[in-house]
């Protein structure tokens, strides 16, 4: 199999297997048709929605790499030609009806169509953290939070007792609560929060966690204007922005050091690492409905461009079967978005 290579940064460390990081994943995997149960148990069964991010549009947009990027990565993304995009805007949760007006996630899932038939599919939220470090953590949670029969609530017992025990899954929702209502699905940052490779033309890789920051900066809602912009504004706001051309995001990667957690979805690179950016993407044109190319997407994070390597985190290879049996179910059901 092949080896993993460490960062340039750190050289010298001992080196990480394809088969250790292989053995370490399967040991954590969780029946991806009982994941996609016990999502539908915790949030609900919405017929025909993803049972994540329900409530998303399609776009389309265009990535120009920089040089900064080629010298990290041989991936094709990075050519400096320009790459059309597949894109998908969400509001995190299973409810197609969530509220557009509240401190929640919100998600950026992209495809890169790239030249030999190469894709890159990513999934970003709108927090540098996830909510659990692996599949079986992930699992637990959701249990944790499933929903009372009779009470329809969750029981407060049993949540306490599982945050206390993984006080990380807290971290997500903590920061959620600590900023504002987001302006736009263009005004946020997304983060990949997973660690990946780029594997330079020698054979160096360089790991690190990326983010897509928008051009035009972040902007918030003070808790009044959100209740007066109401839970249905995020979709005509995103394609009034698109048409006057002020949707764009800079595809920046912070570059880990030595000691760095990459493995793990929960711990962000400490503050300050180098940020090198890799391009910039510009949406270009939003579905004028609930159609578009992107509502059968699963944007598997496993799928990715030659130059471009998945760390160790046991979540990255456990999220592509539950996707595929949550695409398939929604086929069935008939597809929807909106």
């Amino acid at each position: 199999m092949k080896t993993w290579i460490l960062s340039a940064l750190a050289a010298g460390a001992s080196v990480l297997s394809m088969s250790a990081v292989a053995q370490s994943s399967a040991a954590q995997q969780v029946d991806p048709s009982a994941f996609i149960d016990q999502f539908e148990a915790t949030f609900g069964k919405y017929e025909g929605y993803r049972r994540s991010g329900a409530k998303g549009i399609c776009a389309l947009g265009e990535f120009v790499g920089t040089a900064d990027a080629r010298a990290l990565s041989t991936a094709s993304a990075f050519s400096g030609k320009p790459i059309p995009v597949l894109v998908r805007f969400s509001v995190g949760g299973a409810n197609p009806k969530a509220a557009d007006n509240t401190r929640t996630q919100r998600n950026l899932a992209l495809q890169f169509d790239l030249p030999d038939g190469e894709q890159w599919q990513m999934g970003n939220i709108s927090a540098p953290v996830f909510a659990a470090s692996s599949p079986q953590q992930f699992f637990a949670l959701l249990a944790s939070r499933q929903p009372d029969p009779a009470t329809r609530q969750a029981d407060p017992a049993r949540v306490k007792a599982f945050n206390d025990a993984n006080p990380e899954v807290l971290l997500q929702g903590k920061h959620f609560a600590s900023q504002p209502v987001p302006a736009s699905f263009g005004s946020v940052n997304y983060w990949g929060v997973h660690g990946y490779g780029f594997v330079n033309a020698g054979g160096v890789t360089q790991y690190g966690k990326w983010v897509f920051e928008p051009v035009g900066g972040v902007q918030g809602l003070t808790d009044e204007e959100a209740r007066a912009k109401g839970p249905n504004f995020l979709f005509d706001d995103l394609r009034q922005r698109v048409k006057d051309g002020k949707v764009a995001f800079h595809f920046n990667l912070e570059l880990a050091q030595p000691g760095d957690r990459i493995d793990n979805a929960t711990v962000p690179l400490p503050e300050g690492r180098k940020k090198v950016t890799l391009g910039t993407l510009k949406v270009t044109s939003v579905s004028p409905d609930a159609g578009g190319a992107c509502l059968n997407i699963t944007y598997n994070p496993m799928v990715m461009p030659r130059g471009v390597l998945p760390s160790a985190d046991p979540l990255l290879e456990a999220r592509a079967a539950p996707y595929a049996v949550s695409l398939g179910r929604r086929l069935s059901e008939g597809a929807k978005q909106q």
